[in-house]
């Protein structure tokens, strides 16, 4: 396995501008705190707030992507979800209400880690051999809560890859139907449409989300006849406790997030295979907290079966628990499964596993050591001694691996899938 040089950092300068506390922060509020701060704003002169807003101006319009444009908003949303008639104000003093809803909130300042790697939906104009992709990574910011962030590239089947660049500005995602953001079941979120994926920030919504959307696993799901979805499972914290959900969307433009029921949906860590085995849908999912299970299901969103047991930890480095590490990756020889195993002083590392194409329950082979593990500078982070993925990229006959390290960076590296395969032999 070849350790490439690129390197992803947590970067508090990418900072987004966010409602301030309505939806399920207003929960926390004092009563007629909002009202109050209302009142202030109208009890000010208009030369008071055309200067104070040329000063909210100053500081934050070249720090955000169409600012006063999302203060106008903002305004909106306010005067409809306090119920109150501002149609008296002037233009700017909208604005300035506005501003006094929103803040600054850096999302990846703590930690940038855990990605996820598909094939991007548009393929057009690529070199034969090359690949575009979508990776999404976990990012950590201001209360150690956790939003789903994408990075766009081109992966060369030479192992080589190149990342697009990012903008100075991100978007968060906006709720399709606002009233939703209490909710407890499925809401649909749209990113902006002048704003890339590149730069757009799927942030918690409803209760059960609120402490983080945590460790996405993509994968790009195969209906038959051409049909593709791309649905990734991720950890949904609401601070006390866990619930496994799905993000599908065809064009990563329109999101839905929703919950997944039954009693498998309770754990986290589940990956789902490229396509149905058998007629089901099949996850590879730690059901409980050491082991790894095979899962089927009639429907996507619903997974009653906690499954039957497919691997036990079996060498020293993963003694404690295994994992998966992604979804399976179909080659002809069976799906390829990448695992992280935890061992002596919490030590994480990855493996790999075969399946059986037909009958994923069979393990054909697996690695008695790992294929990669932490070492030198990637021991040092926020969690030490980590590596860690939630998805692989299959390019050509060699595969583009994105990982965490130590809960703080993401790091790459590339591997010919005839490599890991006689590592299993």
């Amino acid at each position: 396995m070849q350790i490439l040089d690129e390197r992803l950092h947590a970067d508090p300068s990418r900072v987004v501008l966010r409602p301030f506390h309505l939806g399920w922060q207003a929960k926390n509020a004092p009563g007629g705190r909002a009202l109050r701060l209302v009142e202030d704003v109208a009890s000010l002169s208009e030369e008071q707030v055309a200067a104070e807003y040329e000063r909210v101006r100053r500081d934050f319009a070249e720090r955000h992507w169409q600012t006063e444009q999302m203060f106008a908003e903002r305004f909106e949303e306010v005067e409809e979800g306090l119920g109150i008639d501002c149609s008296g104000f002037s233009e700017t003093r909208k604005r300035l209400l506005g501003a006094f809803f929103c803040h600054e909130y850096t999302y990846a300042a703590a930690a940038l880690m855990n990605p996820s790697i598909v094939p991007h939906p548009d393929q057009s104009g690529i070199r034969e051999g090359a690949v575009r992709f979508v990776m999404s990574l976990r990012a950590v910011g201001e209360g150690h809560i956790s939003s789903i962030v994408f990075r766009e590239g081109i992966a060369e089947d030479d192992g080589g890859f190149a990342l697009w660049p990012q903008s100075a500005f991100a978007t968060s995602v906006e709720l399709d139907d606002a009233s939703l953001a209490l909710s407890d079941g499925s809401v649909t979120v749209h990113r902006h449409a002048e704003s890339s994926l590149s730069n757009t920030v799927i942030f918690p919504i409803t209760e059960q989300q609120q402490n983080g959307l945590e460790d996405l696993r993509l994968v790009r799901f195969d209906h038959g006849g051409g049909d593709y979805e791309w649905i990734g499972t991720y950890t949904a914290y609401s601070g006390h406790s866990i619930r496994s959900e799905l993000l599908r969307t065809r064009d990563f433009r329109r999101f839905v997030l929703e919950p997944i029921e039954g009693e498998a949906g309770r754990n986290k860590g589940m990956a789902l295979f490229p396509e149905k085995i058998g007629g089901q849908y099949a996850m590879i999912g730690r059901q409980d907290g050491k082991n790894l299970f095979l899962l089927k299901s009639d429907r996507l969103d619903c997974w009653d079966s906690e499954g039957v047991l497919l691997m036990e930890p079996a060498y020293p480095w993963e003694f404690i628990q295994i994992g998966n590490c992604g979804c399976p990756i179909r080659t002809d020889e069976g799906w390829i499964l990448l695992t992280h195993g935890v061992g002596a002083m919490r030590k994480y590392s990855l493996g790999c596993a075969l399946l059986d194409l037909d009958d994923p329950s069979k393990v054909i082979g697996r690695t008695k050591e790992p294929v990669l593990t932490a070492v030198d500078a990637d021991r040092a982070g926020y969690v030490p001694n980590v590596v860690y993925t939630c998805g692989a990229l299959r390019v050509g006959e060699r595969l583009l691996i994105p990982y965490g390290i130590s809960d703080s960076a993401v790091g790459f590296a590339t591997v010919e899938i005839d490599e890991l395969l006689d590592l299993m032999r």
